[in-house]
């Protein structure tokens, strides 16, 4: 599930991957700078819609390692799809699956590129897997549009209502939805959500264009300037309007005017784990972990299985200096999306440290367990197996030391190479 919040949302998973820009992140390597900067140039030319471009740069990145599945092979597929490159795109996506396993981001877009490839049965298999933890607000839109496409009735009218009431601020869904009753003979029903999706698009539209009003005046004004327009967003009743500017807000550099909007989001839809996250999220940019925590204390309790919510919290665990709960929260994230570079460096700057612990207190078996698993985390990196040399050393086990020191001299030639 993604949870930041950007201008489209085809952006916001890669968003996630990258939660921990300003993370510490492991050593890469002479190569690596130039790796890191193919893949900044791909993410800020997501972020600009200049899909081309994106696509470009993460074509250098992989080709100098081909092994980022998640941080350049799936943005790549995604920059393919929004070019409608569809037989590439979904090439590139296979290539994800079958690397990273089954994930409702890959079924969603397999899902959409089926649809406009008018193969109605493969998008409803692919966005029913979607379905089960919907990437996207629009997922059951498009899988009420494959039924109604494939002729299924019935299901297409239980999507589209479910669209409806997931999404109320998209027309797409009851214009459909009025459509599909037309189709049926439903006049009164069709003419009746037709007027709803003609009053919903209005709301939209409206909210549209303050928005772009208030980006535009943030773009070329100081914020004493750009309050007077962009609070014209500020409703404390509506979520949406009060999200709207606190992203806004945020995207610019206004993380304190942030707050006021996104705090009354978040008591408004408590239910939200999308709204507790962006309160949270921007606590965190702030450095201000201690608030941060409070917002997602009970969100990782109510929403214990959503990875952008626990590998949060566990960052910011880390930043207060709770070792052990953050190792358990990014542990946890770690296990629901292997995937995630950042949490998986994360999680390894967290094992090093537990394992530094151990050995303090003379627990060396302890030691050796977090130091193997930060070696499965960073499987280039040489310390853990010069650590665990050393502890095998000291507790007279030659044979497992020979072992770790020779890997560990194999890292340091490679990464000289």
């Amino acid at each position: 599930m993604e949870m930041i919040p950007l201008p489209t949302r085809r952006w916001v998973s890669i968003a996630l991957l990258l939660l921990a820009g300003s993370w510490p992140r492991l050593a890469t390597g002479q190569g690596g700078d130039s790796v890191q900067t193919h893949l900044g140039k791909g993410y800020d030319a997501l972020k600009q819609e200049q899909y081309d471009v994106a696509e470009s740069e993460f074509r250098a990145a992989l080709a100098m390692d081909s092994g980022l599945v998640m941080r350049a092979r799936f943005p790549l597929a995604i920059a393919l799809f929004e070019q409608h490159k569809y037989v590439e795109s979904r090439q590139e996506f296979e290539n994800v699956r079958q690397a990273s396993g089954e994930q409702p981001g890959i079924s969603y877009y397999l899902g959409r590129i089926d649809l406009e490839e008018r193969k109605y049965q493969g998008a409803i298999e692919n966005l029913t897997k979607a379905s089960s933890h919907p990437p996207y607000p629009d997922t059951a839109f498009y899988l009420g549009l494959a039924y109604m496409k494939d002729g299924s009735d019935a299901d297409a009218e239980d999507w589209l209502k479910k669209a409806i009431a997931v999404n109320p601020d998209d027309s797409r869904a009851e214009y459909q939805l009025a459509t599909l009753y037309r189709k049926q003979g439903r006049t009164d029903d069709a003419n009746r959500t037709f007027q709803q999706a003609k009053e919903t698009k209005a709301r939209s539209d409206k909210l549209s264009q303050l928005k772009y009003e208030c980006a535009q005046v943030l773009d070329r004004n100081a914020i004493e300037t750009a309050a007077p327009v962009c609070d014209q967003l500020y409703d404390p009743n509506d979520v949406d309007k009060l999200t709207a500017l606190g992203v806004l807000y945020g995207q610019h550099g206004y993380l304190e005017q942030a707050l006021k909007p996104l705090h009354r989001a978040a008591e408004l839809a408590p239910q939200s784990p999308q709204m507790q996250y962006n309160l949270a999220f921007t606590y965190f940019q702030l450095k201000r972990f201690q608030e941060a925590r409070a917002s997602l204390a009970e969100a990782v309790q109510r929403w214990p299985d959503l990875f952008p919510i626990n590998s949060l919290y566990g960052a910011v665990l880390w930043n207060l200096g709770e070792v052990l709960p953050a190792y358990q929260a990014l542990h946890h994230a770690h296990e629901l999306n292997p995937p995630d570079a950042s949490t998986s460096e994360l999680l390894y700057q967290a094992s090093l440290a537990l394992a530094s612990r151990a050995e303090q207190k003379g627990a060396s078996s302890e030691a050796l367990r977090y130091l193997q698993e930060a070696a499965a985390l960073a499987p280039k990196v040489q310390e853990p197996h010069q650590r665990m040399a050393e502890i095998y050393k000291r507790t007279g086990h030659p044979e497992q030391q020979k072992q770790e020191e020779q890997k560990a001299k194999e890292l340091a030639n490679a990464s000289a190479h």
